[in-house]
């Protein structure tokens, strides 16, 4: 499939703008809401949680890298976590992924799903997407390309030979590649974008997988004053359609996006709240922000 047959899709995706623009959306322009009951194959979100960390910990040869670490976060909440390095921001998403286990705690997904026993893959296959901090995209492949491998597809030998996008799939990529902003750059190689475009092509990629919680590990780091403005724009239009974790420490970009923050530090939450009240609190201040 080439981009000329997102045509068609094109006039589809205008007609749902359209839509929404008048107070129609995907349940019939009722306010969206989670105390329905989860269907099968959803997670199970009826609790109002969709992500749910309980006296975690783990060590490295001694270490405690995690220290009894309890964290929740609301389906469709854009939650920023911060902290100084080494407070076990990287390795709480290690163990949401199933990189580490942990040596002790729960960790679920919804009400439902524990995480401790699934496999890092498998994981991911649930509806939970990590970005590291490093871009890591297709670079001799066009951006169309990049996202056409990203889509949920069965990724056998013949299945992939004979594979061809049908409608629903060709939607699906046009409206991410409108969300990501690079429409005008659907045809460039990967290689010769920008490194805040790289950033925003690899969010497409698993965009198309259409995640239900985001891991994002600094994602602004290196970027340019513009293009972080437009990442905070981007993180704004995903809030409530998924769930965001990002891992940040650019304060500027985490009060341009945030609603609660949590601050780790020793392995553990030492505040949370408003970004002006951990900024306020004095133990945030002494181990993370200084005077």
């Amino acid at each position: 499939m080439t981009p000329d047959l997102l045509e068609d899709g094109a006039q589809r995706l205008g007609k749902a703008r359209s839509a929404q623009a008048g107070g129609m959306t995907a349940s019939g322009g009722r306010a969206a809401g989670f105390s329905r009951l989860a269907q099968a194959g959803e997670v199970d979100v009826t609790h109002g949680r969709i992500l749910y960390l309980e006296d975690v910990s783990v060590s490295f040869d001694g270490f405690k890298a995690i220290n009894k670490l309890s964290l929740d976060i609301a389906p469709g909440e854009l939650r920023c976590i911060i902290g100084p390095n080494g407070a076990g921001k990287t390795t709480m998403m290690d163990i949401i992924t199933g990189k580490t286990r942990p040596d002790e705690g729960t960790v679920f997904f919804g009400s439902t799903i524990n995480l401790l026993r699934y496999t890092e893959p498998e994981i991911a296959q649930l509806g939970i997407g990590r970005k590291f901090q490093k871009p890591t995209v297709f670079e001799h492949l066009s951006v169309f390309e990049n996202l056409e491998l990203a889509l949920k597809t069965d990724k056998r030998v013949r299945p992939s030979v004979f594979f061809n996008m049908d409608s629903a799939q060709a939607d699906r990529l046009l409206h991410v590649l409108h969300t990501i902003h690079l429409t005008d750059s659907v045809r460039r190689l990967a290689g010769t974008l920008s490194h805040g475009q790289k950033q925003w092509l690899e969010i497409g990629m698993l965009l198309m997988q259409d995640p239900k919680l985001l891991l994002l590990d600094e994602p602004v780091a290196g970027m340019t004053d513009e293009e972080t403005e437009r990442t905070a724009e981007l993180f704004l239009s995903l809030k409530g359609q998924h769930s965001l974790l990002v891992v940040e420490h650019d304060m500027s970009f985490i009060k341009a996006i945030s609603d609660i923050v949590t601050v780790l530090c020793d392995g553990s939450v030492l505040a949370q709240g408003t970004l002006d009240q951990v900024q306020a609190d004095e133990r945030v201040i002494e181990v993370y922000l200084g005077r």
